[in-house]
């Protein structure tokens, strides 16, 4: 039933390029993704660098530990500004993740915005009052604190 959004920003003393680098290359989402989540990529001969069109599959364990296989399309990039991904296999009925850098005077402004729908119409949206969004926002929680942890502040 209903659509939600996750908005997040971070900036960074790094160069665009360096942010760039880092995040078009899928190998490197397990970097920033919490353990508990059991996050491995299944693609084999995965390429380095992303581009429309890819296709990458994936193992995960959102929620009790239970595995589930989890297909994302990289459907749009423009070089060095911004790159989306849609699921086109998983555990939302709408998942569609815009990924954006822009050089700033202190460095790079990186921002997301999770656009995702639950399934089970109105169950799913009981599920994403009590469960699914506080997941979301302890997932990318996480990925703030890594890429800091990674590139600093």
């Amino acid at each position: 039933m209903g659509v939600y959004q996750l908005k997040r920003e971070q900036t960074f003393q790094q160069p665009l390029e360096t942010l760039w680098d880092f995040i078009c290359d899928p190998k490197n989402l397990k970097k920033i993704t919490p353990e508990y989540m059991g996050f491995d990529i299944t693609t084999e001969n995965l390429p380095d660098e992303i581009y429309p069109g890819m296709i990458i599959s994936y193992k995960v364990s959102p929620l009790f530990g239970i595995k589930t296989t989890w297909i994302t399309e990289i459907t749009q990039v423009k070089e060095r500004e911004f790159f989306i991904d849609e699921q086109r296999v998983g555990p939302y009925k709408l998942w569609h993740h815009q990924h954006f850098l822009k050089a700033i005077p202190e460095g790079t402004l990186m921002e997301d915005i999770v656009t995702y729908q639950p399934p089970m119409g109105i169950l799913g949206s009981i599920a994403n009052k009590i469960l699914i969004k506080q997941k979301l926002e302890e997932i990318f929680d996480y990925r703030h604190k890594a890429l800091v942890d990674l590139f600093g502040k």
